[in-house]
């Protein structure tokens, strides 16, 4: 035995026995693996190659010709033993595979596995892995399918960069020409894995391989199972004698598979290493991907429970403006807080601007000529944010509902365009025609229920106006859940099926919110007007103190000696006969006007705060029954575990997913343990 023989035989069977306990493992379903795959037409003599090889007597005639792959092990053992009685048989019933090509039932090839071993104290270490043999016409039981499938499983064999291509060729054909050399050199475009095996021996023309060609003697059909020395021997004459000792023959043959196999698998083990690694990291991020497992109850529970905890942290600081708690928040529909008050912030600039439906009188004292004051601009400023504000809004497309949202949301808020009219300017002749056609025999005083009537018709667009806000801030609130859902939980069969289960609780979140704005504004429209606000009083004192100044103006006199300055003086008579000169009706009007003027001023103050904080930050933010609310943790507890089956139990699709990821990673990582060993 030369010293290149010695670290084939002895050094490497370790390499090569890694190699075959992962084929064993069925890892090459994951990985390609080294291997030496005999390739050839039906006959070229594969069979009887193998037979050479592995001294196992494979059937010659067309009627048994290979129908499988086969992967054929010999190694180097004390005892002598070969799991080959009756095998092809068995393994035939046990694939479905017909005794007899043109007779039988069953298929005519399969692409199942027949694995072989043979052991014995002269065996060398060597895997050989032979697959059917092509044909190009159908034969008494064969289909155009069945040659497809052939051609199929060769090339799936043969593809890989990992394989050495043992091309077995008759020598009584032009080489040139065979097919399986064109079909090797469709993956192997430089024949660097391709060795091609003459088993008909003639020097014709052929096609350079890098690694060459061998030419063997194979046993003939009905000849004895002669020893590979004795096959041997024919090249030891001539034609053949001065051919290289290296290329004839089988044992010069084995010899070289094994050393092709050994340096493939040499050269491959650190990338095959590398691969193992590689599938396993890319099976665990899919298996990441599919999230926690949910096979029983327990796991259902904890998944959705989970989703329900990040839901309600993306809520609670989405109610603070704890924008940086999450990068999610950079999506505008998840800023909660800022949208509910830039919506409440315009709600209150409108309501101020259009809600009343005449305009009250200006009762504030023009400021004497000579007096000239820096502007005040907070007005102006106030209304430029105000400005900003309706464009964000504008931009947030609170105004536009989606077909989905309108389907989900009609029968909550008022969809119709509902249209504000300016207020009118003719406050004193609406009062004194109402006046005029309900007064009664009152004498300096009203009727009460005049006061009603006239805040009701001054209050009517209150409704409206209030719709429009509470149809914005739900629809804000109702697109906030869904994103902050879709931020939680990424997948969307159960999001949709988590989002069905939830949405009549917040429809019915949505509606109470409704009913308390209504509720609200029924409350103001027709109950008595009355108010325990000290400012009432001191706006109706102010408006009064006004009206007497204003008569008292015309006769007032400028006097800049007496008090160091320019200032106006009047006669205490004239106060007097100043309010002497209205008739009862002017009078009544006035105090009516007044009365309304501040008792309306104070109620939509106070209505706004009251539909802000209990329709809207109560009912819809901040209450247990809260839209927000629905979607916890107490409610994935309290589940049936039907309901939690139908909302996150997995598919039968990502159960195989998670069964064949999990079964995957188990056997790579059986397999790079065996690697690193």
């Amino acid at each position: 035995m030369t010293a290149s023989q010695d670290i084939i035989t002895l050094s490497n069977p370790v390499l090569l026995e890694k190699i075959d306990k992962l084929r064993d493992a069925n890892i090459g379903q994951h990985v390609p693996l080294p291997q030496l795959v005999v390739v050839g037409d039906q006959s070229s003599g594969k069979s009887s190659l193998l037979e050479s090889l592995s001294g196992i007597p494979f059937p010659q005639d067309q009627s048994l010709c290979t129908r499988y792959a086969t992967q054929i092990t010999s190694r180097r053992d004390i005892s002598n033993s070969v799991e080959f009685a009756d095998i092809l048989k068995k393994a035939n019933e046990r694939m479905g595979v017909r005794a007899n090509v043109s007779t039988g039932n069953g298929t005519v090839f399969s692409e199942d596995v027949l694995k072989i071993e043979v052991c014995g104290p002269n065996e060398d270490y060597l895997t050989i892995i032979d697959v059917p043999g092509i044909f190009r016409t159908t034969m008494q039981g064969t289909t155009k399918d069945d040659m497809a499938m052939v051609r199929d499983l060769v090339k799936r064999y043969i593809k890989d960069g990992r394989t050495i291509i043992l091309a077995v060729l008759p020598s009584n054909v032009d080489i040139a020409t065979q097919e399986i050399l064109e079909l090797a050199e469709e993956y192997d475009k430089n024949g660097e894995r391709t060795l091609g095996v003459l088993t008909k021996p003639d020097l014709g023309k052929k096609r350079p391989l890098n690694l060459g060609y061998f030419l063997v003697r194979n046993r003939g059909p009905n000849g004895d199972l002669e020893g590979p020395s004795e096959l041997d021997k024919i090249f030891r004459k001539q034609p053949w004698a001065d051919l290289p000792r290296d290329r004839v023959g089988i044992v010069a043959l084995k010899e070289q598979l094994r050393s092709l196999l050994v340096e493939i698998t040499r050269r491959e083990f650190p990338t095959l290493i590398q691969d193992v690694s590689n599938q396993i990291r890319e099976c665990k991020r899919e298996l990441n991907s599919l999230g926690p497992p949910r096979q029983d109850e327990r796991e259902q529970r904890s998944f959705l429970s989970s989703i329900a905890e990040a839901f309600q942290d993306r809520t609670r600081a989405a109610l603070t403006a704890d924008y940086n708690a999450n990068s999610g928040f950079n999506e505008g529909e998840l800023r909660l807080i800022t949208h509910v008050v830039n919506i409440t912030d315009v709600f209150s600039a409108d309501f101020h601007e259009s809600a009343h439906s005449r305009h009250f009188e200006k009762l504030e004292p023009a400021e004497p000529p000579e007096e000239v004051e820096t502007p005040d601009d907070s007005d102006d400023k106030a209304g430029l944010m105000v400005n900003e504000l309706r464009e964000l809004l504008e931009k947030a497309r609170v105004d536009d509902v989606a077909p989905e949202e309108l389907a989900e949301l009609a029968d909550i808020i008022s969809l119709e365009k509902i249209s504000m009219p300016v207020p009118c300017d003719n406050f004193g002749e609406w009062i004194n025609s109402v006046y005029l056609q309900s007064r009664g025999l009152d004498l300096g005083t009203f009727n009460a229920n005049f006061l009603i009537t006239a805040f009701a018709e001054q209050s009517r667009k209150w409704g409206d106006i209030t719709k429009i806000y509470m149809r914005r801030i739900i629809i804000a609130l109702h697109r906030f859940i869904a994103a902050a859902l879709r931020s939680v939980c990424s997948e969307e069969q159960v999001r949709s099926k988590v989002w069905t289960a939830i949405l009549e609780s917040l429809k019915e979140g949505y509606k109470k919110a409704v009913d308390q704005a209504i509720l609200l504004v029924e409350v103001e429209q027709r109950k008595q007007p009355y108010t325990l606000n000290k400012q009432f009083a001191q706006a109706l004192s102010k408006a009064r103190g006004y009206r007497v100044a204003e008569t008292l103006r015309p006769k007032a006199r400028k006097d800049t000696k007496q008090f160091g300055g320019t200032q106006f003086v009047i006669n205490l008579d004239d106060i007097a006969k100043a309010v002497e000169v209205k008739s009862n009706v002017e009078q009544l009007q006035e105090e009516i006007h007044d009365i309304l003027h501040a008792y309306y001023s104070l109620a939509a103050d106070r209505f706004i705060d009251n539909v802000f904080q209990l329709a809207v930050d109560y009912c819809l933010l901040r209450c247990p029954s809260s839209p927000l609310k629905v979607f916890t943790q107490v409610w994935v507890i309290d589940l049936e575990a039907e309901q939690l089956e139908q909302i996150v139990g997995e598919t039968r699709s990502a159960k195989r997913r998670r069964q064949g990821y999990v079964k995957k990673i188990a056997d790579l990582t059986n397999a790079l343990k065996i690697l690193r060993t």
